[in-house]
C-alpha cells in the first residue's frame, strides 16, 4: 500500500497481487508454515537511492530475512486504489 504523504491514514494505492510472498524453503517451513510477514522498513538514502528499500520480513515465524524493494518510478496506470474516504 501506499499512504498519503499530506493524510498517513488515507490509502492512494494499493497493488493487487501480494509484494512479498513465501517462496523459498525458509519461507514455506517453520512454526507457522507458508507465511511471511513485513516487520521493518529502512530507507536507503545512505547509498543515494531514496528509492530503494530494505525491508525486513519474518520467515514461516522461525526466522528474519531482508528483501529489496525499489519503487518504480510511476505507478502502473491500473493501480487500485481505494475509495477516498478509505481509512486505515
Amino acid at each position: 500500500m501506499i499512504f498519503s504523504k499530506e493524510h498517513p491514514l488515507e490509502i492512494t494505492y494499493r497493488s493487487k497481487e501480494p509484494v512479498l510472498t513465501p517462496e523459498s524453503q525458509e519461507e514455506r517451513q517453520g512454526i507457522v508454515a507458508n507465511v511471511v510477514f513485513p516487520t521493518g522498513i529502512d530507507r536507503r538514502d545512505d547509498l543515494g537511492r531514496p528509492d530503494r528499500f530494505d525491508v525486513y520480513y519474518g520467515m514461516a515465524d522461525k526466522r528474519i530475512g531482508v528483501a529489496r524493494l525499489d519503487l518504480p518510478e510511476h505507478i502502473p496506470a491500473e493501480a487500485v486504489a481505494d475509495a477516498p474516504e478509505a481509512k486505515v
